[in-house]
């Protein structure tokens, strides 16, 4: 790489900042009204949502992100975001690309806060700085206060209380500050769980969290730690860092999803890590939403994990990534950026092999519960203590448990180029923010200078006419709501029709399975040599031989399974084929709604001297979260119980399988043994028929219930964005009035600002263009 080049750059990109920086300094200096609470009167929120770009907290908050950039421009940092659910995987992933277990793996929320893991060579044993540990002490006092007056025995109804949050309890109680570096994993795992622990104390006793204080990146804890696979490799220009951000469903905590946000905006990079068994839930959908409109300004990748647990019915690697890119991300995302994985076995091969370079060997699997994981994952389910003392054999199930893992695929095209271009990361990263962000000065500023130039009575006409356009606003969404109602309404019974239809089929290929010659064909028996003449004959199936009825029934058995199987192909194909007509139908339906609005706006505005932009929000329509193989699960696994069954099936064939051979629905029920023995095909039948009644209609049920939250959701959060997009444009001009009610040389001075700033602005923005051109060419040059 070229290390000149670089510099300048770099230098080159520091100066744009600065230059912005001061230009945001210039903004926050001009009138401004009531953006602020205008902003909060329509959310309803003041500190859980983004402010409007230039009010007052849309300033500070740009400033933050700039001084972000300036920061990683500083040390040349690359921030790799890793992001997800909080059973997806995150920590474990992080594990896996670190090469150690630098997090705790835990099925209950854990990041508290955002952590960095910085790449530092030589740095074996990981340490954790946290340097800015005042707001947690002052914390910790509000607490000790609040438990003096708080009863323990109603506390404990409120909040889970373990050894761990006992013992926290007692170092509040005794005032204990919080320390600031941690050396070693486990250490670093009790400072993560009390953070967690503090959250969860401070929601049970009402007492705000400081989270605020650590909006900031350099305010948050730091892992420091040498990644196994980067070690040994030669020394690059800049650092690799990953941030370990809270899911959105973490802690059960509102503000997370606003965290997020802030997060992601002050990264260079995302991998979001999906949860392979999850794909669709609501969940997932969340963090989908984050990293797509983070994905406008930075690249974006996704590890789909525990793709181990897929089976022989399940979607493959190639088609994962086509819907993972196009269903889901809706093109947000190429599939060459995506990655099925299992992070589990790619953690347990990476540890297991550090174990044994490092010690020869593992370590007693009676100490340390991973080793007895990996033993099951790479020996299988019958290893043996013995098994582990061979140390080749060792070596070599876990190079192919890493194999099998998929994860080396992502190490050398995801962590391997993050390393080595790390430098370059950072710069596009900065200049990608400073365009966004030159792009709406811009805007801002040439609409506000527009209105000292127009007419002091047209002002007051377009500002009134907003308010009457708002107004229109709230009539439109009620007409619309009816006409969107409406739409599901007829998506809903057309799916119902289908449904219907379905059942009807399944019915008919599941009586052809039980009819007389099938049953008859699968026994192999000619109805001459039936034991009865009756027509009970085909109801109950007589054989002689114990070991010729359970071949039959594990004909039945197959058959019923693949029609099952098939049928669930076929209804999986045609919902998410109708549910995605129906997704553009809204999406239209709204655009179609707004549009007069919208017209009408920048007619008036036209009119009177200004150029508005104004741009209809998306209707998310990957919102509908129809994930009908889950639906299929779920309705057999209701049914399953109330026959008895294990709970938990994993595939349908494995499903159908016990219908027909566990003790609910097997053998005692359908085979009698005297000295013959009898089939009841019948019940058997009747049996099937009443499951598919009970499966269909729980289909039904649950489309219904999953589109009505998605489109509610959907709706809501369109006319929220809309209307603030309308209020920006009215406080802007409330703005120009305000100045215009001012005596002229205020306004001949803030007109000159105004032409000051946008000529900045324009600096800024070509400048910009140029140095993300030859970014983009080092980039190229960087490429095999």
């Amino acid at each position: 790489m070229h290390t000149q080049t670089i510099f300048e750059l770099s230098q080159e990109a520091e100066r744009l900042l600065q230059l912005a920086l001061q230009n945001l300094d210039t903004l926050k200096s001009m009138p401004i009204a009531m953006l602020d609470s205008t902003a909060a009167a329509i959310t309803g929120e003041k500190n859980n949502v983004l402010p409007l770009h230039f009010s007052s907290r849309g300033v500070d908050a740009q400033k933050a992100m700039l001084n972000n950039e300036l920061r990683k421009i500083t040390r040349l940092e690359m921030v790799l975001a890793i992001v997800g659910t909080m059973k997806a995987g995150k920590s474990t992933t992080i594990n896996a690309i670190v090469g150690t277990e630098v997090l705790p793996n835990r099925n209950r929320p854990m990041t508290a806060l955002p952590t960095l893991i910085r790449h530092t060579p030589g740095q074996k044993e990981p340490v954790l700085h946290f340097s800015h540990v005042s707001p947690i002490d002052d914390l910790i006092l509000l607490l000790q206060k609040k438990l003096c007056d708080d009863d323990r025995g109603k506390l404990a109804q409120r909040l889970e209380i373990d050894k761990d949050m006992i013992t926290l309890l007692e170092r509040i109680e005794k005032g204990e500050a919080f320390e600031k570096h941690h050396l070693g994993a486990q250490p670093i795992f009790h400072c993560l769980k009390s953070l967690n622990d503090l959250v969860r104390l401070s929601l049970a006793l009402e007492v705000e969290f400081p989270f605020s204080e650590y909006a900031a990146i350099e305010n948050i804890p730091v892992i420091e730690v040498e990644f196994v696979h980067l070690a040994g490799l030669d020394a690059h220009l800049g650092q690799l860092t990953l941030l370990d951000t809270p899911g959105p469903n973490e802690a059960g905590q509102p503000h997370l999803q606003k965290m997020l946000t802030d997060q992601l905006a002050r990264a260079s990079a995302v991998l979001a890590v999906m949860d392979y068994t999850q794909l669709k839930s609501i969940s997932d959908e969340e963090v989908r939403q984050a990293i797509s409109v983070a994905g406008k300004s930075i690249p974006l990748y996704a590890l789909v994990n525990k793709f181990d647990q897929k089976d022989r019915n399940s979607d493959d690697e190639e088609q994962v990534k086509a819907m993972i890119s196009g269903t889901l991300m809706k093109g947000n995302i190429s599939p060459g950026q995506i990655y099925p994985v299992s992070s589990m076995w790619a953690y347990l091969a990476n540890r297991a092999r550090y174990e044994m370079t490092t010690h020869g060997r593992l370590p007693d699997h009676q100490e340390q519960r991973w080793v007895q994981d990996f033993a099951e994952a790479a020996l299988g389910r019958r290893w043996r203590t013995a098994d582990l003392d061979d140390i080749d054999h060792i070596r070599h199930a876990a190079d192919l448990l890493w194999e099998d893992s998929l994860f080396e695929q992502p190490i050398r095209k995801l962590i391997y180029a993050a390393y080595a271009n790390a430098s370059l990361f950072a710069l596009r990263s900065a200049s990608h923010k400073l365009l966004n962000y030159a792009q709406n000065a811009r805007e801002y500023l040439d609409f506000r200078y527009q209105g000292l130039t127009v007419a002091f009575e047209a002002l007051e006409l377009n500002i009134l006419r907003l308010e009457e356009d708002m107004a229109l606003l709230q009539t439109r969404q009620c007409v619309v709501s009816d006409e969107v109602k409406h739409e599901v309404e007829e998506a809903l019974n057309a799916t119902d029709e289908f449904m219907a239809q379905q059942k009807g089929a399944l019915q008919q290929a599941i009586s052809h399975v039980f009819s007389r010659n099938n049953i008859l064909d699968l026994a192999g028996i000619a109805p001459l040599n039936l034991h009865s003449s009756e027509p009970e004959a085909y109801r109950q199936l007589v054989l002689d031989d114990e070991g010729q009825a359970q071949i039959v029934l594990s004909k039945i058995c197959a058959s019923c399974e693949q029609i099952m199987l098939d049928a669930q192909k076929k209804i999986s194909r045609e919902l998410a084929l109708r549910f995605d007509q129906l997704e553009s139908t809204l999406a239209r339906s709204l655009n179609e709604a707004m549009r007069p609005i919208e017209t009408r706006i920048k007619e008036q505005l036209s009119h009177a001297g200004f150029r508005a932009r104004i741009s209809f929000p998306a209707f998310q329509a990957n919102q509908l979260n129809v994930n009908t193989r889950a639906l299929f699960n779920d309705a057999i696994e209701m049914d399953n119980r109330q026959t008895g069954q294990q709970p938990g099936a994993g595939s349908m064939r494995e499903t159908v399988a016990r219908w027909l051979n566990n003790p609910g629905w097997g053998w005692e029920d359908y085979v009698e043994t005297r000295t013959r023995y009898v089939i009841d095909v019948a019940q058997l039948h009747d049996k099937f028929k009443q499951h598919i009644d009970q499966f269909c209609e729980q289909i039904r049920k649950a489309l219904a219930a999953q589109v009505d939250v998605s489109v509610t959701a959907g709706m809501a959060t369109f006319f929220a964005e809309f209307s603030l997009c309308l209020t920006g444009l009215q406080e802007s001009l409330r703005d120009s009035l305000a100045v215009r009610q001012q005596n002229e040389h205020s306004t001949r001075a803030l007109s000159q600002l105004l032409k000051q700033s946008i000529t900045t602005a324009t600096w800024i923005q070509e400048d910009t263009r140029l140095l993300r051109d030859d970014i983009q060419t080092l980039f190229a040059a960087e490429q095999p």
